[in-house]
């Protein structure tokens, strides 16, 4: 088979997990890695020799090869003996920016940054047109619900002529993981708000400031991605409503320590949420939809009935519904982890995969 070869720019948590899932990928399958960067070091040959990806992450913390910007980087890739995809395992603008010029000179993408494709309208455009045009491929199956076969089924169901008519649920593994602790469906005791995102804190869930989940930039994010792959020209997550659960008193707290520090101080009103709806029978729940019909995207808090899907989620799972005419009453209904980096990694990893299939 031609030989493909890659090059992986973010070795972090989910870069880290995408490397040793390459590693394990069979011998005549596995692409030629011949370029693998972080934030301040990277590793090539101009010979475009392979990189033996077992050892990548020490022979890169011991190069001393000249840093390429991203211009270059593409530059170097577009001359190798063959064609080229890029791996971009990290939530850089800068990086989403620059896939115009990457797919121009016709490597393919691979990618869980959703700044891409839920920034700047014309962004989005400009990689749509250059993927087009040069006939490069860009696959972004972890941008929404890490590994779950979100951004793929939704293409299935616009490619084959069904008509979306809404997109529904709950598309954080953190906001999920709280309400499902904070507001549980039997009603079992539980602590203040405060103390739940402390736990949420302490196990992991939430980002090191917690308010970089809390503002539901992330969710707004991931319905601009779908609301787009469904036709609708939405200028950005920051172009409809979407509620901050952050009061507005500790946004510009100085440090997260001090934001959780003085969070107490405002459980009342998350708890007025929680009784107002035990008092309607229902549960409260951040959620995310899309109305095509009316062209309207929101992200908020929501009271849902006990008996719903999205009620009964446990853990950090997220579910994603869709409801299309070919679907009738009954949604076609995603559910599962929707964050960690193995997870992450491995939509990354799938997507790698099929767009190796496609160029071969």
């Amino acid at each position: 088979m031609e030989p493909i070869f890659v090059a992986v720019i973010g070795v972090g948590g989910v870069g880290t997990c995408f490397l040793r899932q390459l590693a394990a990928l069979p011998d005549d399958w596995r692409p030629f890695l011949i370029y693998l960067a972080r934030s301040t070091k990277n590793l090539f040959s101009e010979d475009y020799s392979e990189i033996p990806v077992e050892q990548a992450e020490s022979l890169l913390a011991a190069s001393s090869a000249p840093m390429l910007n991203l211009y270059e980087v593409a530059t170097y890739l577009a001359r190798a003996p063959g064609q080229t995809v890029l791996v971009d395992n990290t939530s850089s603008q800068e990086i989403a920016d620059a896939y115009p010029a990457f797919l121009a000179k016709g490597i393919s993408i691979v990618t869980p940054n959703k700044k891409a494709f839920s920034s700047d309208l014309g962004l989005w455009q400009d990689i749509l047109e250059a993927a087009t045009v040069n006939r490069a491929l860009i696959y972004h199956e972890s941008s929404v619900g890490a590994g779950l076969p979100v951004i793929s089924t939704l293409k299935d169901l616009v490619a084959t002529g069904d008509e979306v008519l809404g997109i529904e649920g709950v598309f954080s593994g953190t906001m999920s993981f709280l309400f499902n602790s904070f507001a549980p469906v039997d009603e079992a005791p539980t602590g203040k708000w405060s103390e739940t995102v402390s736990q949420a804190k302490a196990a992991g869930y939430t980002e090191p400031d917690p308010r970089d989940d809390l503002n539901g930039t992330d969710v707004a994010r991931k319905l601009t991605i779908l609301a787009r792959l469904v036709g609708l020209k939405v200028e950005g997550p920051a172009s409809f409503p979407v509620q901050s659960l952050i009061p507005p008193a500790l946004a510009t707290a100085g440090s997260a320590d001090e934001f959780m520090s003085k969070l107490p101080q405002y459980d009342g009103e998350m708890e007025y949420y929680k009784e107002k709806a035990k008092e309607a029978g229902k549960v409260v729940r951040y959620v995310g939809s899309v109305d095509v019909a009316k062209g309207l995207v929101k992200v908020g808090l929501e009271m849902v009935d006990r008996a719903s899907p999205i009620a009964s989620l446990k853990g950090s799972d997220n579910l994603i519904s869709f409801y299309t005419r070919r679907y009738g009453t009954n949604p076609l209904v995603i559910q599962g982890a929707g964050a960690g980096s193995e997870v992450t990694a491995m939509g990354v990893t799938g997507d790698l995969i099929k767009v190796m299939e496609r160029l071969r």
